[in-house]
């Protein structure tokens, strides 16, 4: 059980959080990379409950089980394209805050030279960061089940 339940103790804002998450979902972001960036963030975060609910999603949108496996050391990894690397290379900056230097931001544009995804990319990552930072600290866990 999580220390809080913040639908309880800050509906409106957590509320707010959850329509954000909605838009992005509406929004032109490739499912996969969406899904693809938030396990990854949350990897990097230690947020067990969001890495769980993320690869079960990505899973029923059909990502496969060994690119999920790979993700960790996705860099090592031959089963990720150029747009998708540009993403996690992304997520990993901007999760690790470090800067987001011209060569990684060039890239990010080039993968991705629609503005209004890009717009999502750089949000999703900032929304599941966020949600990260909820769900560690309140000791958020996913239901246990076998399989």
């Amino acid at each position: 059980m999580a220390r809080m339940d913040l639908n309880a103790a800050a509906p409106d804002p957590y509320k707010a959080l959850i329509q954000t998450d909605g838009a992005i979902r509406g929004g032109p972001l490739d499912a996969t990379v969406r899904e693809l960036v938030k396990i990854r963030a949350s990897q990097l975060n230690g947020c067990v409950y969001c890495v769980d609910k993320h690869s079960r999603e990505a899973r029923e949108l059909g990502e496969s089980q060994a690119r999920l496996d790979q993700l960790p050391v996705w860099e090592e990894s031959e089963l990720f394209d150029g747009r998708e690397r540009a993403a996690l290379a992304y997520t990993h900056t901007v999760t690790r805050l470090t800067r987001v230097d011209d060569r990684l931001w060039d890239e990010v544009c080039e993968h991705f030279p629609d503005e209004a995804e890009r717009g999502h990319l750089v949000l999703q990552v900032a929304l599941i960061n966020a949600l990260n930072r909820l769900g560690v600290p309140l000791e958020m866990r996913p239901a246990a089940r076998r399989g």
